[in-house]
Parts: C-alpha cells; structure tokens; sequence
C-alpha cells in the first residue's frame, strides 16, 4: 500500500484520543443539561392535555398499543416475508405518515404515561379490555349476604352445629363465656354426631382448664366417653391419667398407667417399669397377668444374655446349625416357649430356659405345651422327641400314646415339617374315627394305613378304587391284589 509523505504524516500524528484538558467536565455538564432540558421538554409534551390529540398509530393506520393493533401486530410477525418487505418498503416512505387518516382511538398518550384516564371519550387500558368477549374468571361479587355469617362470627351454637355436621367451616372462638361454651357442647351431644362433638371438646379442651373440663365432663357422660377415646386415640396418657384420677377410676386409671410400658423400648427400664405396676389397683385378673409380664420379661433377659453369649462362643451345636434369627426379648410368651423347646428342649427343670420350667411357672395349659413342643422338635426333625412326647406309662409300667391335641392334627404338623411316611403311617393309625382316617391316609399317602383299614372294613369295592391310585407293580397293589384274591375274608360288598 502505496502512501504520500503527506498522509503518512497526518496518520501518525493523529488520533481518535485526545488530551486531558479542564474544559471536558464544562462539555459534559452543558451536555447533560442540554439532555435534562430535551426530557423536560417530552414531558411537557405528554402532559400537554391540548395535545393529547396527536396519537402515536401504526403504518396500518392502527393507533399504537391498542387491542386490534396489538392483533394484527401479533399476525403479522407470523406472515409471509412478502408482507414483511412491503412493510418496509412502506416504513421508509415518510410521507405516507401523513397521508394516513386518523382513527378513532380510546386511548391517549398522556394515559399511559400518567396511568389516568382522560375526562371525555377516553378510557383506562384495563376498562378497555374488560370489554372484550373473553371468559371472566373473577369471582362473583353478588353472593347472598347469609354467605358471608362465617366471618363475622354470628352464628348460633345451634347453627354452628349443624354447620359442622355439614362439613362446613366455621370459627368456635366466638363462643367464650363458659355458659355458651357448654350450650355448644350440648348441642353437639343432641345431634349425636360423634365427629361434631369431638370437634367441640378439642375447642373445650384448649380454652378450658382441666379442673372446669373435667367437673362438666362428669355429668355429661357420652362427652366424656368421647374425651377418653380421643385421648386414648391421640396418646395423651397424662391427661388421661389425670381424668381418671378426677373420676376416681382406680382400675382404668391402673390400666392406663401400665399401657405406658409400650413406650418404652429399653428392656432393663421396661421390667422397672413394670414392677411399679404390680403395686396398682388392678383386678384380681389383671394383677396375675402384671406378675406374669415382670416375671417374663425378667426371665427373656436372662436366657438372652446367657444365649448371645454362647452363640458368639460358637461351641454349641443347635447355635452352629440354626443361628438365631430374632432377639427373645419382649416376645409373648408362646413364643418364648417354643424358643426354649428349639434350643434347651433337654435342659434341667432347675435352669429359667427350660420349657418345664416355663411351664410350671406360667401354668401353660397340657394342649398349649404339646402342640408348642411339638412344632418346636418336627422343625428339627428330631422324630425320637416326638414319639417320647406322646408316650406315657400308667401305673402299671405299660406304655401308651397319648396326645391332648388328637391325633389327625399330630399328623398335620408332622406333614408339614416333612415327616417321613412311616412317622406319618404311625400316626394316622392312631387316629380313633375311621373315616378321618382314611381321609388324612389318602391326603397324604399312606398306602399301608388304606389298604389295612378297608380289609378290616371289608371294603371290597373301596379296595378297588384304591388300586388303581397306586403305582403299578408295587407293592402296594401286589399286597391289593393277594386281599382281592382271598378266600379267607368275607367281603361285605
């Protein structure tokens, strides 16, 4: 790029930056002045209500901002191009501006800078679209006059029941002498709406002593049933505790201070807990079942320490081959029974896990021990157990079996942990009724106890249907076959 000396010259001489020089604060204070002086003179301009006339429109011809150039603005951004180039086309013609026609508009300049309307034919933005056709979503404003009593608090006690009872809500703080209080709780009561009246007595409860609740509450028994099922309901036992000791109801009040023990998770401060219960005015009933809990629990947390330490010791057998699953502690005491027949089923009656002892010191019914042992030993399958639970020796010396539970439910337990047939096939014959047992024999297999049972029947034809539930050429149908084929039994069929 070829340059004189002249231009290259200028070019290193000059600069679009000039130099600091104390005239430069006096050009721009005159400059922000002169800028003061032009906003001022817009503001005369809009607030000039002689030239409020003069309207800002659109080049459709539309007045600016109103509701149909606000509409055909939004179309015309979604026009054609053409349409687009023909606008401004059309925009760079200034003389068109003014060969517009004026229109008849509804809103002034000066309205939307000032936010008011004009006096005369002009109107506010928000009166104009209120003219539009679209949905109103307002509230309505003409509600009858009775709609709005709930604020004011004038309703009745009466009609604040029945408003109540309708699910409607209404305010109970009016209501604040005693005597109204009570004339509400009453007209609860005689609407015999439980979920009113207890409504009313959560009101009675917060804005009323105890003392006052309480002495009205006790001439009014169905309030006070509905008191006490609440506080049971909620959990509040201290409440309770005091209105039964008001009522002076020696046992509920015992009885509620004992269900306090479900509360409490720690098991050394549950069995403290409990011995203060002992001492309370239970029923002769109850006063055995409070022994009977301590005594449990005290027992549950010796077995369980002696226990977690044998099986974190790892030297007994049944802790090695069936961990345990579950703490004992806290467990009814059928379960801490079968506890103690699954692992210290051969103790001594001296030691507290033995299930003997358990039995003796419980009082456990024959039924309830047997049938307990019994589930305990076959999930072990430990089958010598079971034979010597049901056999026992009269006076005599000789043996027999006997089961308090019967037998055909023997024979159910042992199915279900498994037992092998002949253990089943000892069992089911044991059973006194013929036809259970020939249905438990059928149910679960025991071909022998059929076949037997329906040559003492002489049951020709029963015989029959049986052979063909046997599998061929065994020896079950070959024992069917020889008992079809005598001579020496008399068929009665």
């Amino acid at each position: 790029m070829n340059r004189t000396k002249g231009d290259e010259e200028e070019y290193w001489n000059s600069s679009k930056f000039k130099a600091f020089t104390f005239d430069d604060e006096d050009d721009e204070l005159s400059q922000l002045k002169e800028s003061k002086r032009a906003v001022n003179s817009l503001r005369d301009f809009v607030d000039d209500d002689d030239d409020d006339d003069l309207e800002r429109v659109s080049w459709s011809g539309e007045p600016v901002g109103s509701i149909s150039w606000s509409i055909k603005e939004t179309a015309g951004n979604s026009g054609s191009s053409h349409e687009g180039r023909e606008q401004l086309k059309s925009r760079n013609s200034f003389s068109s501006y003014a060969q517009l026609p004026k229109p008849t508009s509804t809103y002034s300049l000066s309205s939307f800078f000032r936010g008011r309307t004009r006096p005369g034919s002009f109107q506010s933005l928000s009166d104009a679209l209120s003219d539009t056709p679209a949905k109103s979503y307002a509230p309505e404003l003409g509600r009858p006059k009775g709609e709005y009593r709930d604020y004011s608090n004038d309703w009745s006690p009466s009609d604040t029941v029945r408003r109540l009872r309708k699910g409607k809500v209404c305010s109970l703080e009016r209501f604040r002498s005693l005597q109204d209080k009570l004339q509400l709780l009453e007209e609860a009561v005689s609407m015999h709406d439980g979920n009113v009246i207890t409504a009313v007595l959560i009101f009675l409860k917060r804005t009323l002593s105890k003392e006052i609740l309480f002495r009205e509450l006790e001439v009014r028994q169905v309030a006070l049933r509905h008191l006490i099922h609440f506080l049971k309901e909620i959990g509040d036992q201290k409440l309770l505790l005091d209105l039964f000791r008001f009522l002076d109801r020696t046992e509920e009040l015992a009885l509620s201070h004992y269900r306090e023990h479900l509360n409490i998770q720690d098991p050394d401060k549950r069995k403290e807990f409990l011995k203060t219960c002992i001492g309370l005015p239970f029923s002769s009933e109850d006063s055995a079942h409070i022994q009977d809990h301590y005594t449990l629990l005290e027992r549950q947390i010796i077995i369980e320490a002696n226990d977690r330490h044998l099986e974190s010791a790892g030297q007994t057998e049944i802790f090695r081959k069936h961990p345990r699953k579950a703490s004992i502690l806290n467990m009814p005491l059928v379960t801490t029974l079968f506890y103690s027949c699954f692992y210290h089923y051969t103790e001594a009656e001296g030691t507290f896990s033995s299930p003997i002892n358990l039995k003796k010191t419980f009082k456990i019914p024959d039924k309830q021990y047997v049938l307990t042992a019994l589930a305990a030993r076959a999930k072990l399958r430990a089958w010598n157990d079971v034979d010597a639970l049901f056999t026992t020796k009269n006076w005599l010396g000789y043996t027999k079996k006997r089961a308090p539970i019967g037998f055909h439910r023997v024979v159910e337990i042992l199915h279900k942990n498994n037992a092998p047939v002949q253990i089943l096939q000892e069992y089911v014959n044991l059973v006194e009724d013929v036809d259970t047992k020939l249905n438990l024999a059928t149910k679960f297999k025991c071909h022998d106890v059929v076949i037997d049972t329906c040559r003492d029947l002489k049951d020709r034809q029963q015989l029959l249907a049986y052979r063909s539930k046997v599998d061929k050429g065994s020896a079950e149908e070959e024992k069917i076959d020889a008992l079809l084929s005598s001579s020496q039994i008399r068929w009665k069929n």
